[in-house]
């Protein structure tokens, strides 16, 4: 998870990692890249009870991807280590929260964040169908992908109208904003504010590489969120849609995440 708004890992101006990693190369890997990024790591902790969380990751010659999830690590994230970030939760902007923890830790920091009036972005990454009720109404903005919309309401999603309708489900359990992200299809918002589900396309392009487009489009939104919130949710996303676009065009994961020097400045 992450407080204070994650703009795609590249664009940090004051964001915080609250994580455990494992006291081996790629635990410390990960902390020397937070760094390097200007990611704050004190609330990244190191343990010796379980190996960094992994992914294996394959990748197609058309750019798609299969990931196997090793959690390792990350399911030892616990209600103490957020006690222990307490204050830099309640103060963020932004505080994003996926299931990449255990379900539990993650409602946890969601409650807290919200509680304190701070914007709550939960991404149902990996998702699970009996998902707590709890997680729709503490999210101001739930935002998942075609293949969670699925499991999460038992709709099948083909289509924009198809995520139109798994938003619509979604809503109805107590979302405040729900986004269904479809890839090269762009995503479809739903608000409370705004209840007819509206396609947003994005741009054409190549794929290279299509692993982290949908944490890229997430950190994107959150930046925006919390630096842009005079901007509409629809230019929001817009904006997001555009910057997932730039990360699939190269290869690998965080690799992948475009510097906010490198993007064109009309997303600022």
């Amino acid at each position: 998870m992450a407080a204070a708004g994650d703009p795609g890992q590249q664009w940090a101006e004051e964001v915080a990692a609250v994580v455990v990693v494992g006291k081996d190369s790629f635990g410390s890997d990960y902390i020397e890249n937070l760094k390097q990024n200007d990611i704050s790591t004190e609330f990244t902790y190191q343990t010796q009870d379980a190996a960094t969380g992994t992914a294996s990751i394959i990748v197609n010659n058309e750019g798609q991807n299969i990931i196997i999830i090793v959690a390792g690590a990350n399911l030892l994230l616990n209600t103490e280590d957020l006690k222990k970030a307490a204050t830099t939760i309640n103060k963020a902007k932004v505080m994003i929260c996926q299931l990449e923890i255990t379900p539990e830790t993650s409602l946890e920091a969601l409650t807290m964040a919200h509680s304190n009036g701070v914007k709550t972005l939960f991404n149902p990454a990996p998702a699970i169908a009996d998902l707590d009720p709890r997680f729709y109404t503490l999210s101001d903005v739930f935002c998942c992908n075609e293949t969670e919309a699925e499991i999460l309401t038992g709709l099948a999603v083909g289509s924009p109208a198809d995520a139109g309708k798994a938003a619509l489900v979604l809503m109805e359990r107590g979302c405040h904003v729900v986004i269904v992200t479809l890839g090269a299809e762009g995503c479809v918002m739903l608000s409370q504010t705004e209840p007819v589900p509206k396609h947003i396309p994005i741009e054409k392009v190549k794929p290279v590489d299509t692993t982290g487009a949908g944490d890229s489009f997430v950190g994107a939104l959150a930046f925006y969120l919390a630096y842009y919130p005079h901007l509409s949710l629809e230019e929001m996303l817009k904006r997001s849609n555009f910057i997932a676009a730039v990360s699939v065009q190269a290869a690998g994961t965080q690799s992948s995440y475009p510097y906010k020097k490198d993007l064109p400045l009309d997303l600022f």
